[in-house]
């Protein structure tokens, strides 16, 4: 392994990412070709194949599979010797990596345009994962540099700073009964039709604390994994649901969704900004976390003002 080179890892760990040559060389502003010759060239040092192809399917052999785990971590001790000559060079340049929950990406790309006219220097990198769990891998393997989410995980030894409040509510398509009551008890949920984000998210958590709190028994209809696929059920007319308020903007002010103003409910969390505490933090990302401690709060109680009023008290 004495000529494999850096280059051949990003390469390698970009494909295994994306499962695809194609996409991978879109990330790494290479060409197919370029990407192909450098898999081939590794698989030619390691004198093993990495990857199945089958067409246009792309699957890691077991090989590859053991070579992605050291590859990551040969990757992260990189950037974090990058990450430590940057500090003494006292500059805010480089590669910025942001992973985020799917609901943090409603605002968080606002804040990020934000952040980059202050420090143009800076590459941004996002990374939206599917699930909570993804994120934490992506934390865990180095891959993101900080990481907002709601809650923080205790797998790992990590450091969470709150930042925002993170208002969860029911909301209801226009025309639904319920609306007419303005004040809805929580019972009255009992009987009607909820579509939910799966068992492994936040908000589902969430939810399904509220009702046992409350000694309620939901009428789950539907579970999707997709905010956006639940506010277009909603709007149908299939059924209420139980989201945070920082993916419903556009919905609401267009009329197109109602909230619910269910008893007990806003339902408020956090949101927090974390990284490892084993990693020393880039001048770029230790920037942006300051900028995300001193902004985000202002800018997203701005957008809750208008549905929930002056800044609700986080719940436990």
């Amino acid at each position: 392994m004495k000529n494999v080179t850096f280059r051949q890892i990003r390469v390698f760990t970009e494909v295994a990412r994306q499962l695809s040559f194609v996409r991978a060389a879109e990330a790494l502003h290479l060409t197919p070709p370029a990407v192909t010759m450098q898999v081939k060239e590794l698989e030619a040092q390691l004198e093993l194949p990495l990857f199945d192809r089958q067409g246009r399917k792309v699957a890691l052999t077991t090989a590859g599979e053991y070579f992605l785990v050291h590859a990551r971590r040969l990757l992260a001790v990189m950037k974090d010797a990058e990450d430590a000559m940057q500090r003494l060079r006292h500059l805010e340049t480089g590669v910025l990596n942001v992973g985020l929950v799917s609901t943090a990406k409603y605002f968080v790309p606002r804040l990020l345009a934000r952040f980059r006219d202050e420090h143009p220097g800076v590459e941004l990198r996002l990374q939206v994962a599917g699930t909570r769990d993804q994120l934490v891998a992506l934390l865990n393997s180095g891959e993101v540099d900080l990481a907002i989410m709601g809650r923080p995980p205790r797998e790992l030894a990590t450091r969470a700073e709150p930042f925002a409040a993170h208002p969860h509510v029911f909301v209801a398509p226009p025309g639904h009964p319920l609306l007419a009551l303005g004040h809805v008890p929580v019972a009255m949920l009992e009987n009607q039709p909820l579509i939910v984000r799966e068992g492994a998210s936040g908000t589902r958590a969430l939810m399904d604390r509220f009702f046992q709190d409350h000694r309620v028994s939901p009428r789950i209809a539907m579970e999707m994994p997709s905010n956006e696929t639940i506010k277009q059920a909603v709007m149908a007319g299939m059924g209420l649901s139980f989201l945070s308020l920082h993916t419903l903007g556009l919905e609401l002010r267009a009329g197109e969704i109602e909230l619910l103003h269910v008893e007990h409910t806003p339902l408020v969390r956090t949101w927090n900004v974390v990284h490892l505490q084993s990693r020393l933090l880039s001048p770029a990302a230790e920037a942006f976390r300051y900028f995300i401690l001193e902004e985000g709060e202002a800018w997203l109680a701005a957008h809750d003002r208008p549905w929930i009023g002056p800044g609700p008290e986080a719940a436990a």
